[in-house]
């Protein structure tokens, strides 16, 4: 059985995941909508006959069975609500917190609905959230979970990421939400070569809004992004420079620390890939899972909450995205991800 796939955006995140959905024997047709219709319909001819343009605007009805937000942020709650509405299941790519917070507002109407909103399916928030629960399936008892991420995904990212670092950063602290000042708490993280070491640092990132209601009793969420010291000295001005049309290369690390019977323990699990690529991917199979009815429940909430992580990282790999373990300083290697699932104990570095 075929479905049909709304992609609304059609930048470097939305034509990427509109490939990998051709791509796919499930998917009959992708209809396209973007503002920008010469851009749009030289994707649309990139992609070949399953690919059809609509030129309605971002949020008019259109005829598909999962509609996916891929446009730049800040309108995804608004639109998800109006697709909610007709009954049909979306899939968001955003990473801004007023986009998280408005969609898993939309949980209990998606819940009434029998519908699903994914919201945060990209790069990280969405990868990092399958990482997190698959190292966490080693725990007894999981306490904190740090994400920090490197790239972008393209220009609409890249100017995204730019105004996070100028505003609060969002931690979860024993029970409750602490702001902490935007461009804060460097810190050398880790990611899988040849990124390696990167200062990272606090920005307004909407990791623990996804992740807190998927692992109860967690203490700790924070989340950062790599920064440049031309970066933080400029994070309140416009953006100066023209950015990659792909973002270029890039890396997400997510460290989880908890308890493994009596002992305290900590695994470190970090992935490589262009954002632009990673995030496509990550849509692509969030669009798989809701359309084939293998969400773990319906309802909007993050990737963390509604798939097998082992399978979702087994598809990631035989799409070419790379999933590796920290097992000390500036090593790493793949992640097994069997049908168990496991993710072996590692240090932290």
């Amino acid at each position: 059985m075929t479905y049909d796939v709304g992609v609304v955006g059609a930048g470097a995140v939305g034509a990427r995941l509109a490939r990998q959905l051709v791509s796919s024997p499930d998917v009959g047709q992708v209809v396209l909508r973007d503002p920008r219709l010469e851009h749009l319909e030289q994707v649309a001819a990139s992609l070949g006959p399953r690919a059809r343009i609509d030129r309605g605007a971002a949020d008019d009805p259109i005829d598909a069975d999962v509609v996916v937000l891929a446009s730049d942020a800040g309108t995804h709650g608004r639109w998800a609500s109006a697709f909610l509405r007709r009954g049909q299941s979306v899939v968001s790519t955003s990473d801004a917190v007023s986009d998280v917070r408005a969609l898993l507002l939309l949980d209990s109407e998606a819940r009434e609905r029998g519908v699903s909103v994914v919201v945060g399916a990209g790069f990280a928030p969405g990868l990092s959230c399958v990482l997190a629960r698959h190292a966490a399936r080693s725990f007894d008892e999981v306490d904190e979970i740090h994400v920090a991420k490197v790239g972008t995904g393209g220009p609409a990212c890249a100017r995204q990421h730019h105004r996070a670092l100028s505003r609060s950063a969002l931690d979860w602290r024993e029970g409750s939400f602490v702001d902490r000042p935007g461009g804060s708490g460097r810190e050398l993280c880790w990611f899988p070569d040849p990124v390696g070491a990167v200062d990272c640092y606090r920005a307004n990132l909407p990791d623990a809004l996804v992740l807190v209601p998927a692992f109860p009793g967690v203490q700790r969420v924070t989340a950062r992004v790599a920064a440049t010291r031309r970066d933080r000295l400029t994070m309140r001005l416009p953006m100066l420079w023209p950015t990659h049309p792909e973002g270029g290369p890039g890396a997400v690390r997510v460290e989880v620390r908890g308890r493994r019977g009596a002992a305290r323990d900590v695994t470190v699990v970090g992935a490589l890939d262009r954002p632009a690529v990673a995030a496509g991917v990550v849509a692509a199979l969030a669009v798989s899972r809701v359309a084939g009815g293998e969400v773990e429940r319906p309802g909007a909430a993050g990737l963390a909450e509604l798939v097998a992580p082992g399978a979702f990282l087994t598809d990631l790999r035989a799409r070419g995205v790379r999933v590796a373990v920290f097992q000390g300083l500036g090593s790493a290697t793949d992640v097994p991800v069997g049908d168990a699932g496991e993710v072996p104990s590692s240090p932290a570095v």
